[in-house]
């Protein structure tokens, strides 16, 4: 597109690599971005005095630097989404006693704005800003549903299997996303994570009745019945759904009952 700096973009590349392979040599990202390496190695100096990546001497690898993290807790400050999710994800985990997650769509993926966590291990700090495949998972099915534009760069990049319950052939994800969008919520059995279970609802604004999606996640035995879910939990799910879109702004939410 015109307007666009070609070295900016470049060295946005560097970024979103590192953030998919956690580490780097200058020889792999100049592969995967199809650069030289000189300009690679220079890009990479720039953005280490920046403070937005870090040189590991020991392995040579690049990776990214905690400059960003300061810009990612910024972002997540001023995410609205996420600090009206606190007290409904919160009781919502307590009343189900599973893991609950609110995402919003990023780059063709789901971004975990918020995680509550029902077990004290620590894995709620880490979840937060991690970027989930939205065809592997109930939240990413639910935004899909809502969002033709998501669903074009969802083609682009690929269907790729984490599991042998993957959904990889576009035309079945089609159909799983008009079931999803006639039911008001998405489902996905062992699709990123073998043995887990996520249960997504739809949550809306002012302009976009999916902006964002809350799910709950745990075992299948816990979360479905004769495989599918339990409906106490879906109905706590889509009352949590129901009641954050309404804080949003939302007119009217757009989910129906099973």
């Amino acid at each position: 597109m015109p307007g666009h700096i070609q070295t900016v973009q470049r060295a946005a590349a560097i970024l979103t690599a590192l953030s998919e392979r956690t580490r780097l040599g200058v020889a792999d990202l100049a592969e995967e971005l199809g650069l030289p390496k000189g300009t690679v190695r220079g890009l990479l100096r720039t953005l280490q005095a920046q403070g937005l990546v870090e040189h590991e001497r020991e392995t040579g690898s690049f990776r990214l630097g905690a400059a960003l993290l300061t810009m990612g807790s910024s972002y997540l400050e001023g995410n609205e989404l996420r600090q009206r999710s606190f007290g409904w994800a919160d009781g919502l985990a307590a009343r189900t006693r599973a893991d609950v997650w609110i995402g919003t769509p990023h780059d063709a993926r789901v971004l975990i704005v918020h995680h509550a966590a029902t077990s004290p291990n620590g894995r709620h700090a880490v979840a937060i800003g991690l970027l989930l495949p939205v065809h592997a998972t109930a939240m990413g099915k639910v935004l899909l549903a809502g969002g033709p534009h998501l669903r074009a760069a969802v083609q682009r990049a690929g269907l790729c299997a984490y599991t042998e319950a993957t959904i990889t052939d576009p035309a079945r994800l089609d159909r799983e996303l008009a079931r999803v969008r006639e039911q008001g919520w998405g489902l996905a059995i062992g699709e990123l994570t073998d043995d887990q279970v996520s249960i997504a609802a739809p949550i809306g604004d002012r302009l976009n009745p999916a902006v964002g999606a809350i799910a709950i996640s745990g075992p299948a035995g816990r979360l479905l019945r004769a495989g599918v879910p339990r409906p106490d939990l879906l109905d706590r799910l889509r009352d949590a759904a129901g009641g954050l879109s309404r804080e949003l702004g939302a007119p009217g939410w757009r989910g129906r009952r099973a």
